[in-house]
């Protein structure tokens, strides 16, 4: 069992940014703080208090992303200038560039492996990328309008984006297609990130609402309404037990997500709050905001040192497995009615427990969750067999009950197409560098007819006309 400890207190503040903090990260391997600005510049910041800040220059409009590798030896940000630039972490500052964007990069995320990125952008496109070949891979192109934010889930199987078309959407990124489409927003979904174990999904909006997910039942597990302006990010605790947001309203604030409920309001920030992060120890997390302050605070509420938890879960023989994608794939409509409610910072009928068990039991079974008024016995009863039967994985054959000779012209069809799919995303990285060409080309000849002109009027300004 958890125990509440004490209230969150402020560590520090740091002060060195011009302009609003949009966004920030941890780095999980040495102790640092990187923070992106509409200054456009990149601040690591060292935690050791004695330690120097480091300032990276090279972007040329406004950073709107940043993360850490995995391993923490570099960090990646997007801005508004289209381009995404991969740095190492050190006095020396260099990048490498990323460009096939044709608008603004709103978010940039490594894979949890650190081999991939996935971008959004108000080109209506997510984009991913391989770290080490340092090129553009493919894009999933379904949004109608401007993608916010993306994410891989933990495994590296699924991207979640959401956007200005008010949609969330669910990518597999074996064959590149979108597998799902939540659709229950009033206005923009800024903000999506998988939980721990990946079977659930968040996403915030700028109606104010932040909504949790089961991505096997899509089930709409809590919903929260505590916010009195639009929300502009969240992070997870790494435990899942817990969840940090920011929002226009100037707030930080704290939800439990065992008990659904708001546990804290912070007011550090004058004026909107644009980032927050956990530490990937979850012993710290991290505020910014348009007061261009970068805040961090100590956690405290939480006594578990969950690096010790982590580490102990990696040594593990047999992990939960993550859920298969044939549990992901939507079984029928998900037209989610207003039935569940909203939290307004109190426990009320929602399934609260039911995303505990949901997270910290990925084989559990939620078919059997209810419309709100399960109790904690109850789910804490649920999953059995029939849980641990759905978390399994079948051969296609056993599975479908398919004769051999058709699961194998499946499975040519299957490469066919994922060929063919590469070879889409060459042709559109070339016509992208291809339009890139162009542009540059018009405005060459647009200069070069220009300072023609100039010389012709310097000319007959020169030439004296007789009266």
């Amino acid at each position: 069992t958890l125990s509440l400890q004490e209230d969150p207190t402020l560590e520090r503040h740091f002060k060195g940014h011009k302009d609003a903090v949009t966004c920030a990260d941890f780095n999980s391997k040495h102790k640092q703080l990187a923070s992106g600005s509409a200054d456009k510049t990149l601040m690591i910041w060292n935690l050791n208090p004695k330690a120097r800040a480091f300032r990276f220059f090279g972007h040329k409009d406004v950073i709107t992303g940043v993360q850490f590798s995995p391993a923490g030896d570099l960090v990646v940000s997007a801005s508004q200038d289209k381009t995404v630039r991969l740095w190492t972490p050190s006095i020396k500052g260099e990048s490498m560039v990323f460009k096939a964007h044709t608008a603004t990069v709103r978010s940039v995320s490594f894979s949890h492996d650190g081999q991939r990125l996935v971008t959004a952008s108000d080109d209506k496109s997510v984009k991913v990328w391989s770290v080490h070949r340092q090129r553009f891979v493919y894009s999933l192109n379904q949004h109608t309008n401007w993608v916010r934010c993306a994410r891989f889930s933990p495994d590296g199987r699924l991207i979640a984006s959401c956007g200005d078309d008010r949609t969330v959407r669910l990518w597999d990124t074996s064959t590149k297609q979108c597998i799902n489409c939540f659709t229950e927003y009033g206005g923009s979904a800024t903000f999506v990130d998988f939980n721990t174990s990946g079977t659930c999904i968040a996403s915030s909006g700028a109606d104010n609402t932040l909504k949790i997910w089961d991505i096997r039942t899509n089930k709409l597990l809590q919903h929260y309404q505590v916010h009195s302006a639009g929300i502009n990010c969240f992070s997870f605790h790494p435990s899942g037990n817990y969840m940090i947001s920011g929002s226009s309203d100037s707030t930080v604030k704290i939800l439990d997500l065992l008990e659904g409920r708001l546990i804290y309001t912070l007011h550090g920030h004058k004026g909107p709050v644009l980032a927050v992060a956990f530490s990937r120890g979850g012993d710290f997390f991290a505020s910014g905001g348009c007061d261009a302050q970068v805040l961090m605070w100590k956690t405290n509420f939480d006594s578990f040192d969950y690096r010790d938890v982590l580490s102990r879960h990696s040594q593990r023989v047999s992990p939960d497995p993550p859920p298969h994608l044939t549990d992901i794939y939507p079984r029928g409509p998900h037209l989610h009615s207003a039935q569940s409610g909203a939290v307004n910072g109190h426990a009320n009928n929602l399934p609260a427990r039911r995303i505990a068990s949901t997270i910290l039991n990925p084989n559990e079974d939620c078919h059997s969750s209810g419309q709100g008024s399960t109790s904690g016995s109850q789910s804490g009863q649920m999953g059995g067999r029939r849980g641990e039967e759905q978390g399994m994985t079948y051969p296609l054959e056993m599975r479908s009950d398919l004769p051999m000779n058709f699961s194998s012209t499946l499975e040519r069809i299957v490469q066919q197409l994922d060929v063919l799919t590469q070879t889409v995303s060459v042709l559109e990285e070339r016509l992208t560098l291809t339009e890139d060409k162009l542009k540059e080309c018009l405005f060459n000849q647009s200069q070069i007819l220009l300072q023609q002109y100039q010389q012709n009027l310097q000319v007959l300004q020169s030439v004296s006309v007789p009266l």
